[in-house]
Order: structure tokens, then C-alpha cells, then sequence
């Protein structure tokens, strides 16, 4: 007798036994587990549904700040819900339930200004699958690589700024150099000119001089006497 057979007639001997009390009574049977120790019911299959926006956190990781809707569509494509009350805001939902997995539910909202990203929203991602192992590994070679650029750029700027800052101060040292030697050869040509002048002064000296003892001094009339008159009679 197999197992089935077995299982069919335990049910059914109850009401044999209500039908024929005259019937012999049968001996007891075993308990059912330990006649059917490897026997387990079916479980129906359930096929995953999904339902809204399917994201993953390796992709959201790369969103900045600054990214204009189009890069943002690229990156994790286009929104669940967008409200026309508020068109700057971007909401991706999923709810999801799995087939002997735990259900996903998550939320991510974006806002932007204007065209470019301004926020992101994250506290609602907890549920969402971690990183693989290599995406992990990519992730830390991207944030190395952006930390690398940025480096690279603040080294540039300082560079920069430190070469203008130079050519700031040789600007100013060639100026008061020029202002010194603009004030050198204004004192130069100021001495140059007193010179000149006391030169002429002294020729001019000299040549009086000279004219004096070339030329002797005019004679003068003799002074005719107050008293007597200008004219003679005789």
C-alpha cells in the first residue's frame, strides 16, 4: 500500500466505523509526520511586480548638482511623477513586490532651479539594493578620479593666482622704479638749469666787468652856480 492509498483510507475509516459498529476495530495508526516525514505542501509562485521607477543607487551616486534636466533624463532616465503645480520637482517612485524577496519601496526626489539641479533627496533610498562589490570598486575609482580633477584645478588656480600676483608686484616695483627715475632726471634737469643760470650770471659779470674797464666813465659837466644867471650881458 502507498502512501496515498494509506492517507485515503485513515480519512475514510471514521465513517466505516459509524456505518458498521459490528466491524472489527483497526489497530492505531502512526502519526501522520511520522508517515510522511518528507512530504511538504506546494507553495503557489508569485511573479515579481514591478511598479514605478527602477533605479539603481550606483547611478544615483553620480548625480551633481548643477546637471541640467537632460543630463539628469541620461544618467536615471525620466521621472514617475511630475507635478504640473510644481514643475521644478522630479519624483521617482518604486513599490515593488518580489517573489521570495523582500518588497522594494523607495522615493527619490529631485528639485531644480530653473534648468539645472539644485537638490537631491535621498532619505527615501534606504530600501534600495547596495552596491555590488565592482560597483563599489568603480564608485571609489570615479570619487578617486573627480578628487584627482579637482586637485589638479585648485593647484591650477592657486598657480594662477600666484603668477598674478607676481607680475602684480614686478608691475608695481617697474613703476616706482620708472616714478624714480622720472623724479631723478626732473632733479637732474632742475640742477642742470640752476647751473645754467648761475653760468649766465657769472659771463653776465664778467662781461661788465670787462665793458668797465674797456670804456672810461662819462665826464661830467661842471654844475653852473645856483645864483648866478644864465645868461651874460657882456
Amino acid at each position: 500500500m502507498n502512501k496515498l492509498t494509506l492517507i485515503a483510507f485513515s480519512f475514510s475509516l471514521p465513517f466505516l466505523s459509524a456505518c458498521s459498529p459490528s466491524m472489527p476495530s483497526m489497530p492505531e495508526l502512526p502519526d501522520m509526520p511520522d508517515i510522511l516525514p518528507d512530504l511538504s505542501l506546494p507553495t503557489l509562485y508569485k511573479d515579481d511586480i514591478q511598479q514605478g521607477s527602477v533605479l539603481e543607487r550606483f547611478k544615483i551616486n553620480q548625480l551633481k548638482t548643477g546637471m541640467s534636466k537632460t543630463q539628469v533624463k541620461d544618467l536615471i532616465g525620466s521621472p514617475s511623477i511630475i507635478d504640473p503645480f510644481h514643475s521644478n520637482q522630479w519624483d521617482y517612485i518604486n513599490h515593488s513586490t518580489l517573489h521570495e524577496k523582500d518588497d522594494i519601496h523607495y522615493r527619490l526626489v529631485l528639485k531644480f532651479t530653473g534648468e539645472k539641479l539644485s537638490l537631491i533627496n535621498t532619505s527615501g533610498i534606504k530600501n534600495l539594493s547596495a552596491l555590488t562589490d565592482k560597483e563599489k570598486a568603480l564608485e571609489d575609482q570615479r570619487i578617486a578620479e573627480e578628487k584627482a580633477v579637482i586637485e589638479a584645478k585648485k593647484k591650477a588656480l592657486l598657480k594662477a593666482k600666484i603668477v598674478a600676483e607676481q607680475k602684480k608686484i614686478a608691475k608695481a616695483e617697474a613703476e616706482a622704479e620708472a616714478e624714480q627715475q622720472r623724479i631723478l632726471a626732473e632733479k637732474m634737469q632742475a640742477e642742470a638749469l640752476k647751473k645754467n643760470i648761475e653760468l649766465e650770471k657769472a659771463q653776465s659779470k664778467k662781461i661788465k666787468k670787462k665793458a668797465e674797464k674797456i670804456q672810461p666813465p662819462a665826464k661830467q659837466e661842471p654844475q653852473q652856480a645856483v645864483d648866478e644867471p644864465w645868461y651874460k650881458f657882456w
